[in-house]
């Protein structure tokens, strides 16, 4: 009864609206009390070339995304969550900060149309056609850090650059989560490391397909790499 009682309330949309309200001022805090460290330190420069861009995270990495966004138009943005109930959250922060949302899976093989997979993927499409950057997360759904072909496919059909960008702050809470979930904590050293950006020709065989999913991997893995030492200070 209590458990039923329970499920009801944080599964209500005032509990979610709350929740997610209160998740987008802490990342505000998180954002404004922490020295921010980029590498390039001219990534924005080099980007604005190619945008929109499709930008590339891991699982678990994606909190303080939304400050990627400059105030500009051209770098305005969306974010691919899942339709899960208990993302609700997120997608409330998220808009909560500016950012549009697309809701769905990006990448599930066989089950791809079960959980929005195919719906997702046609909004992602036409977002950038409309000039939005698309942010997504790049590993298989309960796999980490192995990237998943869909957003090889995304790039491919749309012609727009992936960008793999990994972010990291000095002060956090690992959790033991399947996806190395971090709580980023207020006044820390928070670094953001990205690139180099990764082009798709149209309509790749599996061969290229594997070839780019592969560099995607690599790349966001020593981004991430990078960043967890530029953010404790041990990188030279």
């Amino acid at each position: 009864m209590r458990r039923r009682l329970l499920r009801r309330v944080t599964h209500s949309r005032t509990f979610q609206n709350a929740l997610g309200t209160g998740g987008a001022y802490y990342l505000r805090l998180v954002w404004a009390t922490s020295r921010i460290v980029m590498e390039p330190t001219d990534v924005y420069s080099l980007i604005d070339p190619h945008l929109p861009i499709i930008m590339a995270m891991w699982h678990g990495q994606h909190f303080m995304l939304p400050f990627l966004q400059l105030d500009d138009p051209k770098h305005r943005a969306k974010v691919l969550i899942s339709r899960h109930r208990d993302a609700e959250i997120n997608a409330i922060a998220a808009e909560r900060l500016g950012i549009g949302t697309i809701r769905g899976s990006g990448d599930h093989g066989v089950q791809f149309d079960r959980k929005g997979g195919v719906g997702a993927f046609v909004a992602m499409v036409d977002a950038l056609k409309e000039g939005y950057t698309v942010a997504m997360t790049a590993d298989v759904p309960k796999v980490a850090r192995v990237a998943g072909a869909g957003i090889v496919r995304l790039a491919a059909i749309s012609q727009r650059p992936i960008a793999p960008i990994a972010m990291a702050t000095s002060r956090r809470i690992q959790f033991n989560t399947w996806d190395h979930s971090v709580l980023n904590l207020p006044f820390s050293r928070l670094a953001m490391v990205g690139g180099p950006l990764i082009n798709v020709p149209p309509d790749p065989d599996a061969a290229t397909i594997e070839q780019c999913r592969i560099e995607v991997e690599a790349n966001l893995n020593a981004n991430t790499k990078r960043a967890y030492a530029l953010a404790d200070g041990a990188a030279p």
